[in-house]
This record gives C-alpha cells, sequence and structure tokens, in this order.
C-alpha cells in the first residue's frame, strides 16, 4: 500500500514523505528498533535531506520514531498507542457531538448524510481509498462544526494518524466483503440520527456504542 496521492495535495515535501513514512511504520512494513537514516530516505524519495528532517521531526512529534544520534529509531504502535489513540477520538468526538446538541446545524447533518452517500459508493466501486477519505471527512466535519479551538488544535495533533489507522483498518475491512463495508456505512446513520434529535443524553449513549464496536473492530484489524 502506498499513501494516496490525492490526499497530498497542496502537503509541503517533508509532509508527503512523513505521510509515506507514517503508513509503513503504522502498517508494520517498519518494524519498531530499525533505524530510519536520512540519507537513504532522501535517495529513496529524490529529495535533499532538508525535508526529510521535516518528515522525521514530525514523526517524532507523534511519537512513532526516536530521535538519536545513530539516527531515527522506529517507536512504532504497538496495542496499547491505539487504544489510547482511540481514547483521545472518543474524549474528543464525545465532547464535539454532546456541544452540538445545542443550535441549528441542518448544513452539518446533509453534509453527512451526502458523506455516508459517497461511502456506499465507494463500497460499490471497490475503493476502499475513497471510503476511507470519507470516513474521516465524516469525524472531521463533526469536529470542525463544534467550533471550539482548543478541541480542534487536540484533534489537528492525531489527524495524520487518525486518517492512516483509518486507510489500514479500511482496506483490511473491505477483504470481509460489501454487505459488511454497507453496514459500517449505515452505522454512521446512527450519529447523524443522534445529532438531528438535538438530545445530548441521545448522543452520548450513540457515540459511546459506535466506539465500543469501532474499537474493536480496529484492534483485528491492524498488524
Amino acid at each position: 500500500m502506498q499513501y494516496p496521492s490525492a490526499w497530498l495535495q497542496g502537503a509541503s515535501r517533508g509532509e508527503a514523505i512523513a505521510c509515506e513514512l507514517r503508513l509503513q511504520i503504522i502498517d508494520e512494513k517498519i518494524k519498531p528498533g530499525e533505524v530510519l537514516s536520512e540519507n537513504r530516505i532522501a535517495a529513496d524519495f529524490g529529495t535533499s535531506r532538508s525535508p526529510v528532517r521535516e518528515a522525521l521531526k514530525s514523526l517524532s512529534a507523534e511519537g512513532l520514531i526516536r530521535l538519536e544520534r545513530m539516527g531515527a529509531v522506529v517507536v512504532g504502535l504497538n496495542l496499547k498507542d491505539v487504544e489510547e489513540l482511540y481514547d483521545v477520538r472518543y474524549l474528543i468526538e464525545s465532547f464535539a457531538q454532546q456541544r452540538l446538541a445545542q443550535g441549528d446545524h441542518t448544513t452539518l447533518i446533509q453534509q453527512l448524510e451526502q458523506i455516508i452517500d459517497k461511502m456506499k459508493l465507494a463500497v460499490k466501486h471497490n475503493d476502499f481509498v475513497e471510503f476511507a477519505y470519507q470516513d474521516f471527512s465524516f469525524h472531521e466535519a463533526i469536529v470542525i462544526e463544534a467550533k471550539h479551538t482548543r478541541i480542534l488544535h487536540l484533534w489537528k495533533s492525531i489527524r495524520h494518524i487518525v486518517m492512516t489507522v483509518i486507510l489500514i483498518t479500511t482496506e483490511k475491512g473491505f477483504e470481509s466483503g460489501e454487505e459488511r463495508m454497507n453496514w459500517v456505512a449505515d452505522k454512521h446513520r446512527t450519529v447523524v440520527d443522534a445529532l438531528r434529535s438535538g438530545n445530548a443524553e441521545t448522543i452520548r449513549k450513540v457515540v459511546q456504542a459506535y466506539f465500543a464496536d469501532s474499537g474493536e473492530t480496529l484492534i483485528r484489524s491492524l498488524p
């Protein structure tokens, strides 16, 4: 698997390199304990060392590598890391969704329904990359709509890892067939229905159930 080029529009060279390395690390094509060489990466990507340093700095900030004198040592994502990532996602999205119990969010709800339709279409065309992108967009749209600066900042600190994890798990999910992935798409409708209700307690229960199930699926799908 390569990181989708369509997802890199507007990205700097360093960001693009980070995205590719992040995917390989989380998918365990690059194993924990391996040492990444700036020179080797620069040669592989046909670039200078400057964007490579930018990429390694980003991966270090995310905890995926550890910068040492000998080079960048791969830390990777273990099961505990993945569970903690989902804990953070749950805290962010639960807060964001309950915040949306107030006010008129008709435009958001229409946007989310359109995203679900695109997910279903991606299933029909066996396009796991498009499905993953729409899945991520669904959740990010909710966080953005909450209009909470600090929550959005926290989300942005994990968004690249979240996108990568969704990409990997979606590819695995597509191996289970159309029925399973249509079910995943339809599960997002429970979130939309809860938001439409405008009831904070309903939203709380739905998001809790959503993440409980998604967390189990995630653990089964990652290497």
